[in-house]
This record gives structure tokens, C-alpha cells and sequence, in this order.
């Protein structure tokens, strides 16, 4: 993407890009292949900068002039030696020769403009793509087992026997966020000159990506198929993020026979059309009844309401006992394109549920798994791992998601979802003993401030599927008895005790006054008598 207003770049390299861009025809590699690496919005990058900031390697050209990060370039070295040697008739150069041939389509992954010459800039690819082939390696799976034991001498010092260290943590972060992608062909490409073949490249490079996804991924009990598709995805938080928040089957069309699609059109039709007229005439019926109980007790509640003393009580009974009245005739239907209210999203929290009698099972699955059943009052959440590194992990997940904007924010709702129902640490340890999640952290507490301090996505949207869970179980939570007579209490009691204050006070200023008229006229009791008789 060749930007309109260039500062402090020098023209002649300016005029390269474009010449070639021109004589290349891109077009077609801009449509198959969007910009998906981009900086993060201002909203989430505002909120923790050092969740989206990388604090240890810089991977890319976006934070390459970063002096704190340079400690790391010694390394990246390292494993570009060690690459060099693992080429079978060939070096570095061939690479970096390679890089300069494919410098456009590289650049047609970043939406930032990148300020760097072709040289420089496959220079900087060949050698971080070193590094983090190498890194990648320790995540190598075989029948189920992590192979250990290929990391180099330099790196085998951060990372640690049992990855542990504090470094082998801010890598892992750093090599997963939004800012620090590189395009996953720019791997493919080094894999195929070690192995010959490109479809053996791709193998070889399976075991290595399922581990890392498996290592970093905030859902350990998903299951990720071992046949993924890795030409659909350009680097590795994109990759990361289809496999926790998956394209439902809705999103796609199936191909049917046109007879066996009119033979279901009118099943469906006939099926239709009974659900309404059943719908109708038990809408009716109970209107009637309604109308009838309501008619039968309109003169003796009126009188009730009549005397002051009992209209402090009619009200909240009469909130209590004809409120279903209203959810008779719902409103008209939700736009589902209409933005979403601030009141749509709330959710009472897992203490609440709990006490309402909402009992909560974890799912081994994506988030496509969360479901509420109303007749057990049971909600599905995904298990979810909460460590060290999942804050940094969801939040650069949320930043992929808002930034490709072709989508519903699945994650960022699943996030507000949580954020919801998490409050105190009670409700924590609650969703701990359901097995929803899974606490590496130290404290109850610590995991209640992680899901509060999670920033609100920088738009509202409507996921379909966990805004009807999130509704559903507003529905059974608010048409609890329990929670009805809670809500009246807190409502009506404190308007009783104020009239019960006022009361007091009344009374208490006309003993007063009769005791002063007393005290200042008199008051005997022979004359009271005298007047009584």
C-alpha cells in the first residue's frame, strides 16, 4: 500500500517502490492476501501499553529502532549462523536474495508504511525468521511428547529446561503480539530450501506450529486438528485466533439438490406456519384470562389503593404480580444490525447466578461451545487457563479482532462476557471449583482484577450466538421469585422505612408541641377532668 503523503523519506527509493509496485501488478497479491499485520488501535494501546509493546525481541520493522530491544540482535546472529549451517548447497544470501525479490508482497502484509530500503528490509526478515524458526523448535510435538533439546547454546539459557524463566515468558509474549507479526510464508520459504520441497516444508512445519499454539493458547483442552490449513493464515496470532474463535458453520453455504431444497423450503413453510397460529391462539387465550382476572379485581384493589396507608404496599405488589402482563406483548423485534446498549450487555455476576440457582460446566472447546439450558439452569463456558502470560495473549487476540473489521467480535464479546460475570474474587474461586478456570495465578483476587482490568472493545457489536446466551440467562435470572422479592425490597423498603421515619418525626414534633403548650399554659389534670365531664 503505497501512502499518499511520505515524510522524511528519500525520494529516490520513494520512486523505486512505486515503479515496481506499477510494473509488478500487485493487485493480485493485495486481494489475496489483506494486510492483517497493523499497529493497535489507540483505545486497547492506551489501556496497557505493555501488553501490546514488545519488552524483549522486536520481530518486524515496526519497533526495529527500539534501543532497549537490541540486546537480542546477538542472538538473532546466533540462530542465523546456526541456520546457515543446516542449508543443504546453499547461505544466508540465498535468503536474503530471495527476501529481495518477494520485497513488495513482504510489504503488502503491513499496513504501516515501512521505511526501510528492499536490502535492508530482507536483511531484517532473513535474520528474525532465523530466530524465530529457532524458537519455535522447542514447541516440536511427536505422538503427543514436547521435543526438548533443539534450542541452541544462546537460547537454551533464556528459555530454561523447563520453561520457566522469566525471559522464556516475555518471549513467548512478545513473539504473539499484534506488532511483532512476520508472515508465515517468509517461513515456509526458509523450511523449503532446508527440506527441498515445499509440501515437505509445510509438513515438517506442523509439529512446530500445534505446539506453540497449544503452549500459548489461553484454552489448553481444545483440541486443534492437525491438518490445518496453513496457507489460509499469514502469521501467527492469525493462526492463534481461528483456532479459539472459529468461522461457525453458519458463515457458510452448502450446495443442495433443487428438489431436496424445495422439499425442505415447504416442510419449513408448514412448520412456520403452525408454530404462529399456535403462537397466536395461546397469545389470545391469555390475554383473555388476564383481562378477566384483572376485571374481576380492578374494584377491590382500587378501593385498597384509595387509602393512603395501603398504597405503600398495593404498589410493589402490583409490580410483582401483573409485571408478566408486559412480557406478553413484546416490543417489535431487534434490529440485529443496530449497535448495542450499554444495559443489553450487563450480566449479573457468577455469585448472583449462583445464588438464583445457575449452576455453571466447562466445555473443552472453543467459545463456540458457550450455551445456556434454561431447563437445568446450567451455563457452558470454555475451559480457560489463566497464567502469567494469558492477560498479554487475550489482548493482542482482542487487537487482531478489532483491526481486520471483516468479522462479528467474537473474542472481544466473550471477553465483556467474563468481564460481566467476574467481579470479586468469590466469583473466581466459584468458576475455579466448576472447572471453568483453571488458576496459575496466586491468588483468587489476581484473576478478578485481570478480567476487570480488560478494556471494553473500541466498538460495540452483536454476536449473535452470545448475545442470545447472554439474554437467556438475563431472562431466567430476572424471572426468579428470588430475585423479584430482592428487587422489591430493595426498591420498596426503603421507601416504607422513609414514610415510617416520617412518621416519627411527626410525632415526635407534636409531643414536643404539646409539651410546651403545657409547660407554657399549663396543663392539670383536674381541668381536663372538669372538661370531660
Amino acid at each position: 500500500m503505497i501512502p499518499f503523503h511520505v515524510n522524511n523519506l528519500d525520494e529516490i527509493q520513494w520512486v523505486d517502490i512505486v515503479r515496481r509496485a506499477l510494473e509488478e501488478e500487485l493487485q493480485c497479491v493485495d486481494d489475496d492476501h489483506p494486510a492483517t499485520i497493523s499497529d493497535v488501535p489507540k483505545p486497547l494501546l492506551c489501556s496497557k501499553p505493555e501488553a501490546y509493546v514488545p519488552q524483549m525481541v522486536a520481530l518486524g520493522p515496526f519497533h526495529r529502532h527500539r534501543q532497549e530491544l537490541h540486546d537480542m540482535e546477538r542472538y538473532k546472529i546466533a540462530s542465523a549462523k546456526r541456520l546457515q549451517s543446516l542449508l543443504p548447497g546453499a547461505n544466508f544470501h540465498h535468503i536474503v536474495n530471495f527476501f529481495i525479490k518477494i520485497e513488495l508482497q513482504i510489504r503488502a502484509h503491513y499496513r504501516r508504511y515501512l521505511k526501510f530500503s528492499g536490502e535492508t528490509l530482507a536483511w531484517m526478515m532473513a535474520v528474525d525468521v532465523s530466530f524465530l524458526l529457532e524458537f519455535l523448535r522447542i514447541f516440536a510435538v511427536k505422538n503427543g511428547e514436547v521435543l526438548l533439546g533443539r534450542t541452541s547454546s544462546r537460547l537454551s539459557h533464556l528459555v530454561g529446561c523447563d520453561r520457566r524463566t522469566s525471559a522464556y515468558n516475555l518471549l513467548l509474549c512478545d513473539v504473539i503480539m499484534l506488532e511483532n507479526q512476520i508472515p508465515l510464508f517468509l517461513l515456509h520459504k526458509v523450511l523449503e530450501l532446508q527440506h527441498s520441497s515445499l509440501q515437505i516444508a509445510v509438513e515438517a512445519s506442523f509439529p512446530v506450529l500445534i505446539g506453540f499454539l497449544k503452549e500459548v493458547s489461553p484454552f489448553k483442552m481444545l483440541e486443534i486438528s492437525p491438518w490445518i490449513d496453513l496457507g489460509r493464515y499469514t502469521h501467527l496470532l492469525e493462526l492463534l485466533y481461528h483456532t479459539v474463535a472459529p468461522i461457525s458453520e453458519d458463515h457458510f453455504e452448502t450446495i443442495e439438490g433443487d428438489e431436496m431444497k424445495s422439499n425442505q423450503e415447504s416442510i419449513h413453510f408448514i412448520k412456520l406456519f403452525v408454530k404462529s397460529t399456535l403462537e397466536f391462539i395461546s397469545n389470545r387465550a391469555r390475554t383473555f384470562i388476564l383481562a378477566v382476572l384483572k376485571f374481576l379485581v380492578t374494584i377491590p384493589w382500587r378501593t385498597m389503593k384509595s387509602i393512603p396507608a395501603m398504597s405503600i404496599f398495593t404498589h410493589p405488589v402490583e409490580q410483582l404480580l401483573f409485571s408478566q402482563n408486559d412480557h406478553t406483548h413484546p416490543g417489535p423485534a431487534r434490529d440485529s444490525n443496530r449497535m448495542p446498549l450499554l444495559e443489553e450487555i450487563r450480566i449479573p455476576s457468577v455469585t448472583e447466578l449462583t445464588k438464583a440457582g445457575i449452576r455453571f460446566s466447562a466445555t473443552n472447546g472453543d467459545i463456540s461451545t458457550i450455551q445456556f439450558d434454561a431447563k437445568s439452569a446450567v451455563l457452558n463456558l470454555p475451559r480457560i487457563s489463566i497464567d502469567i502470560n494469558a492477560e498479554t495473549v487475550l489482548r493482542n487476540l482482542v487487537a487482531y479482532e478489532t483491526s481486520i473489521g471483516s468479522r462479528p467480535l467474537l473474542l472481544s464479546r466473550y471477553v465483556e462476557l467474563m468481564n460481566g460475570i467476574i467481579d470479586t474474587a468469590e466469583d473466581a474461586r466459584l468458576l475455579s471449583l466448576a472447572g471453568v478456570v483453571s488458576n496459575h495465578l496466586k491468588s483468587d483476587d489476581e484473576v478478578a482484577q485481570l478480567w476487570n482490568s480488560m478494556t471494553r472493545c473500541v466498538r460495540l457489536t452483536r454476536v449473535e450466538n452470545l448475545d442470545k446466551v447472554i439474554e437467556e440467562v438475563n431472562r431466567y435470572y430476572n424471572g426468579r421469585w428470588r430475585v423479584k422479592m430482592r428487587k422489591l425490597m430493595k426498591n420498596y423498603v426503603a421507601t416504607a422505612w422513609e414514610c415510617l421515619a416520617l412518621l416519627v418525626v411527626v410525632l415526635f414534633v407534636l409531643i414536643a408541641s404539646v409539651q410546651a403548650f403545657c409547660v407554657l399554659f399549663g396543663c392539670h389534670p383536674r381541668y381536663h377532668g372538669r372538661r370531660l365531664l
